[in-house]
């Protein structure tokens, strides 16, 4: 499968490209870094400014992409033009192109604004009401083949394996966990039109992915 990964040198858009790498897909990952991320025969990098007009984001995007992720972030630095104007013009820009499946990273409760005084998303509150309404707006104003993955706080620290979806509670994340589950939803068809809270827990992934 041909992908494209937004983010590509971001924490978990790095070990995301490991995971679909190693399983043997065609790997366009996009970069401002000016270094080749990865050595591989199955990766090529782009360096597309999410801060540029849609049309200029569009014409850099094959037409035969199969599946695009969108795990890029601003770090807190632009959010507006980052985890809110850049993903949405991403996502005009794929439907655009006709291509179909397009897998969001987005943040616990997002969609969720009842959650947003509970320690840990209140002191992001911007961050949160810019992955709103960029989710909001790939539910509601697209026609994709959406999956949007809402993990919890991302720590640097080994993979279990195991996963909680839905269950309430924010919690936290491995980044290789989060990386796993967005390579387990690629051919998940369950998950296609669902958004999803997920955190460390007791499931393994892929028995977890399939309740969604």
């Amino acid at each position: 499968m041909k992908i494209l990964v937004i983010g590509a040198s971001g924490r978990v858009g790095t070990e995301l490209v490991k995971q679909l790498l190693a399983d043997d897909h065609q790997v366009i990952g996009t970069t401002r870094q000016k270094e080749t991320l990865f050595d591989d025969d199955n990766y090529s990098q782009l360096d597309l400014d999410l801060t540029a007009e849609k049309d200029a984001i569009q014409s850099q995007i094959d037409n035969d992409i199969d599946t695009v992720y969108f795990v890029a972030g601003s770090g807190s630095k632009d959010v507006l033009e980052v985890d809110l104007h850049g993903a949405i013009k991403t996502i005009q820009a794929v439907q655009d192109k006709g291509i179909k499946r397009y897998i969001m990273l987005s943040a616990a409760f997002s969609l969720d604004t009842s959650k947003w005084n509970t320690p840990g998303i209140a002191d992001l509150k911007d961050y949160y009401i810019c992955k709103h309404y960029a989710d909001q707006w790939l539910v509601n104003n697209s026609t994709l083949d959406y999956t949007i993955v809402q993990p919890g706080a991302l720590k640097e620290r080994a993979g279990t394996g195991k996963i909680a979806i839905n269950d309430g509670d924010s919690g936290e994340n491995s980044i290789e966990d989060v990386a796993t589950t967005l390579a387990a939803v690629l051919n998940a068809s369950n998950t296609i039109k669902k958004a999803f809270n997920m955190h460390n827990g007791d499931i393994d992934i892929a028995e977890a992915i399939a309740t969604v």
